[in-house]
């Protein structure tokens, strides 16, 4: 059994709904894509139960994470505290890579919704797990030519 996008987003509707922790209208369609590809090992397009079970454990890491700094409970964490956030996910960034989360991931009063939240991980745990890939020698540097760099960015 394989679950597209579509039906996950679904799935995460109706879990969500009955964790009322989060208020929350569940993942975007863009999120639950997002998901797929970064835990579609087998390259379906689709998750397998091994694959939505790995998938499950991050999320409810992540969402661990959320909570401790969602302190008034409004389901969103400000821009600063997500800096916390994603250091605690075991992410390592600089100031301008916060500076573009904030850009791409924050409302107005740049602050960051539970979706927006998971989006950004996704993205984040996807890009470092490509680029870990990539980087052979462990020396950070990695070299790709455009047709890589593009099968790299457009899935993730």
């Amino acid at each position: 059994m394989q679950i597209c996008a579509n039906e996950l987003m679904m799935i995460m509707k109706n879990v969500l709904a009955k964790h009322n922790e989060i208020k929350t209208e569940g993942f975007s369609l863009e999120t639950c894509r997002s998901m797929i590809a970064l835990m579609d090992t087998d390259g379906t397009g689709k998750l397998n139960l091994q694959e939505f079970k790995h998938l499950w454990k991050k999320i409810k890491e992540w969402q661990r994470i959320f909570k401790q700094y969602d302190k008034d409970k409004s389901s969103s964490i400000s821009s600063f505290e997500m800096r916390n956030a994603v250091n605690d996910a075991g992410f390592q960034l600089n100031r301008q890579l916060y500076d573009i989360i904030a850009m791409r991931y924050a409302d107005e009063h740049l602050n960051i919704d539970f979706d927006s939240y998971i989006c950004c991980f996704v993205r984040l745990e996807g890009m470092f797990r490509a680029f870990n890939a990539f980087d052979k020698d462990g020396d950070g540097i990695i070299k790709l030519n455009v047709l890589e760099w593009l099968q790299l960015t457009l899935y993730s």
